[in-house]
């Protein structure tokens, strides 16, 4: 037998996820203690391994557990002691805790003296098959691309000449150049009520065709839109932007579930299972979740 403290506290922590998922610790503050003594009617001290209570339309409910970390199955004679216990505390519900399981004889004194019986552990492969022998996804791979974001090259806009020469000063015949971020330079579309940046309008362009990364060109025509740069305000026609879009990088992402179940609870008795994981996710053998 090992010493049993490591296991009383991993029998409390997963009674403690149960208690939370079904909502009680919050509203009646229950707290799980430890190597807890109760008087009995004949005023002796019975110590139990793990103990909590909550009073529920004025009745207080009171629960033990004898937690065991045995290397065998329990026999009769643990629960007899437990039996002996509780006897002189008729308004506790007992329940038994331990990793191998029970003997026979064990799971028929239980039953007569209406003790539950438990079957607290670690996970094992056999949490992974479901009841009709399905196997259930224990290990998620996931490849995620993340894909670059468009990259200006060239932005050539086809500007209104006569528009220019009748509005601005500006020498058409010289030719306009201009040099700047794309957040300074805006495109104002008065006719579709539009008005963005190079830099907002490269976040809505993406791969064209049948290739994801490379060089992509957009073309765009205007019934009346401006370009907006440093203080000038041009009457545009067009434009042509070529851009760029960088290979996709693949980050492969492996999510072990298996890291995520905090523990099993076989009831005996009533034939079901219940996982425990760390989310605070509880599921049921048949896939009950809450």
């Amino acid at each position: 037998m090992k010493d049993g403290k490591a296991y009383e506290e991993f029998v409390g922590r997963i009674h403690e996820a149960l208690l939370n998922a079904e909502g009680i610790t919050a509203q009646k503050n229950i707290q799980i203690e430890r190597n807890k003594k109760l008087v009995d009617d004949c005023g002796v001290a019975r110590e139990f391994d793990l103990y909590w209570e909550y009073e529920l339309v004025g009745v207080i409910y009171k629960t033990v557990i004898e937690c065991k970390d045995y290397q065998s199955t329990v026999s009769v004679e643990k629960i007899d002691a437990l039996v002996g216990k509780i006897r002189d505390l008729p308004d506790l519900r007992a329940l038994f805790a331990t990793k191998r399981g029970y003997q026979s004889g064990a799971i028929k004194k239980a039953k007569q003296n209406r003790i539950d019986l438990l079957v607290v552990r670690e996970q094992n492969d056999s949490d992974w098959t479901s009841l009709d022998g399905t196997p259930l996804v224990k290990t998620v791979c996931i490849n995620m691309h993340v894909c670059s974001a468009a990259r200006t090259k060239e932005f050539a806009p086809a500007i209104d000449r006569e528009w220019v020469r009748q509005n601005t000063s500006i020498d058409v015949s010289q030719g306009l150049n201009m040099n700047g971020r794309t957040d300074e330079i805006i495109i104002d579309d008065v006719a579709r009520a539009q008005k963005y940046s190079l830099y907002e309008l490269e976040s809505r362009l993406g791969p064209k065709g049948d290739s994801d990364h490379g060089e992509f060109e957009e073309q765009a025509e205007f019934e009346e839109a401006y370009l907006l740069y440093n203080g000038l305000r041009l009457k545009m026609k067009s434009f042509r932007l070529v851009y760029e879009i960088g290979q996709p990088h693949v980050q492969p992402i492996k999510i072990d579930l298996s890291k995520e179940l905090v523990g099993v609870i076989e009831y005996l008795q009533r034939g079901a299972k219940t996982s425990i994981f760390k989310s605070g996710v509880i599921k049921t053998e048949s896939g009950e979740e809450r």
